[in-house]
């Protein structure tokens, strides 16, 4: 039986979706670390902990899986520019699981840069085993589309991933676009990349009835609604999507609505975000606030009744790895219009299971989303094409890949260590 050390240092894979660092990456963790454990390969997910009331073993992944949370620095959130300190101390904690529960792992598998490096040293300690890493998001790309200095990432960051991608033995990338970034911006060996991209757990999201969904999430049944899920952070872009549905007022006879799922929208003033306040403010000044509602962080366990209950799903960022939240909207069977940008360029099939767009471009936006709230027939096509599509990216079909890298790495390191022995 195989046996995994997948790394995600900064945030753990059972937390909340919508918060500051909570996103598609943990669904991630999450979803393969499950599909993982149906496929019979022992998975521990180690995290920082970041909370002195939750144990430090949990098995909420099921299949006998663990998430282990790892004291390092203090336990509650802390900015990521200090995370970075505490990596040694938390490889010594690893090592002290593994040492204690007398496990020997196969693969480390890192999410994020600063997984990486810890991997790197857990590497090291325990003879070399092989790495196989993913970024989800990197820090050149992200500094190409800050708007301003607070937005950009530090050359720590920067410097931290190529020192990762120098020493993984993997790296896998979601889409070709991911591939060509890593191949230009940080000279990455393209030998060493593989694409395989992210899953979706096709027996959770599924078309639930519209009916039966907008009478969970609170709607009415006549009620139509715009969705965006995901964080809230200058680079998503939802400033773009407010800004549509303020041009969408002028359009439609019906008013429609905007839920804004993510974030914590009724946090007091001074624990606000800035973006939060931001949006918020923009809202008010475009008086669309009787329109637009922000929900803040919902459970995974809900949004298949969000995807279903809306019309539409809209992923306005001006950079996207892959976007998750896409995929799961699709097998819903709810059309996306996205920002045609990185991974969501090659995700979003244009005119089929819903359209693409320049990003930053409320006007192009705005046309989009009233195009599919009056076509029905093209919504009807959209919709069925999106669950057929998103079949393609069941977890049962992506795990696979990912346990054929595995073994294959597993099998060669075994070759390379009979040849040192015998010569």
């Amino acid at each position: 039986m195989l046996r995994i050390a997948m790394i995600s240092y900064h945030t753990c894979p059972l937390a909340t979706l919508g918060g500051k660092d909570t996103g598609g990456m943990n669904v991630y963790v999450r979803e393969l670390t499950r599909q993982l454990g149906k496929m019979g390969i022992h998975v521990d997910v180690f995290t920082r902990s970041q909370d002195d009331h939750v144990p430090h073993v949990l098995h909420e992944l099921g299949y006998g899986n663990r998430v282990v949370h790892v004291p390092a620095g203090p336990e509650h959130p802390i900015p990521k520019e200090e995370l970075a300190s505490y990596i040694p101390q938390f490889v010594e904690g690893v090592k002290y699981f593994a040492c204690e529960k007398g496990i020997r792992y196969d693969i480390i598998h890192s999410h994020y840069w600063m997984s990486g490096i810890a991997a790197e040293s857990l590497s090291n300690a325990w003879g070399g085993i092989p790495i196989v890493q993913m970024f989800h998001t990197l820090g050149e790309m992200k500094n190409r589309i800050a708007r301003s200095e607070a937005e950009r990432e530090g050359e720590y960051r920067v410097n931290g991933e190529k020192q990762v991608l120098r020493r993984a033995d993997r790296v896998v990338v979601a889409t070709i676009a991911e591939l060509t970034q890593l191949r230009f911006l940080y000279k990455a060996n393209a030998a060493k990349m593989v694409i395989i991209p992210p899953g979706v757990d096709v027996c959770h999201f599924y078309p639930i009835p519209p009916d039966e969904a907008k009478l969970y999430v609170g709607l009415q049944p006549d009620d139509r609604m715009v969705l965006y899920v995901g964080r809230i952070e200058p680079l998503k872009g939802v400033d773009t999507l407010i800004e549509a549905m303020h041009c969408l007022r002028w359009k439609e006879v019906e008013p429609v609505h905007l839920a804004i799922i993510g974030g914590e929208p009724s946090a007091s003033p001074r624990a606000m975000s800035g973006e939060m306040a931001r949006l918020q403010k923009l809202c008010d000044d475009l008086c669309v606030g009787q329109t637009v509602v922000f929900l803040g962080k919902r459970d995974q366990d809900k949004l298949p009744y969000y995807y279903s209950a809306a019309e539409l799903v809209v992923m306005p960022s001006h950079y996207e790895s892959f976007g998750m939240v896409a995929l799961e909207a699709m097998a819903c069977g709810t059309p996306v219009i996205a920002s045609e940008v990185g991974g969501l360029a090659y995700l979003v099939r244009d005119g089929e299971t819903g359209f693409t767009i320049p990003d930053q471009e409320p006007d192009t936006l705005c046309e989009k989303i009233s195009w599919l709230l009056n076509d029905h027939d093209l919504h009807t096509t959209m919709s069925q094409r999106a669950v057929e599509y998103a079949q393609d990216y069941a977890w049962e079909k992506i795990a696979n890949q990912i346990v054929d890298l595995y073994q294959g790495l597993v099998k060669t390191k075994s070759i390379g260590q009979e040849t040192l022995y015998q010569q």
